[in-house]
């Protein structure tokens, strides 16, 4: 179990530093509503993987109770991508859907890359 927090608090910081990059992107460059579609992806991404880490631990404590769990929250996460897209089409002057879209899949991206990494190093 130490190995996942170990891997969530250094996703995590990834996931930061890359909204921290969008932010100051948005702020310097003229693609302005890239850069925020990007942002507010990203931060219902960030949201999404938090939820799915405290499901997760829920779900690893129940299990060593003996215990059932009614699920791992898809429902919560398929509901923020869907807020995330309806505040991107009630404001299309400020955010770029396509850039949303891409910010929503960034935790799975730094997931996957964080993976590779990990087993380049254990080699």
């Amino acid at each position: 179990m130490p190995d996942l927090e170990a891997m969530f608090i250094r996703q995590r910081k990834y996931i930061l530093l890359l909204l921290s990059i969008y932010l100051l992107c948005a702020g310097i460059t003229p693609y302005k509503t890239v850069f925020l579609g990007l942002v507010l992806g990203t931060a219902i991404s960030l949201f999404n993987f938090w939820s799915m880490v405290q499901k997760n631990r829920k779900f690893s404590e129940a299990v060593a109770a003996g215990k059932k769990v009614k699920s791992l929250g898809m429902l919560t996460r398929l509901s923020m991508g869907a807020l995330a897209a309806v505040i991107a089409l009630r404001y299309p002057d400020k955010f770029h859907m396509i850039s949303v879209v891409v910010g929503l899949m960034t935790s799975y991206f730094v997931i996957m890359i964080d993976y590779f990494i990990q087993n380049l190093r254990q080699k």
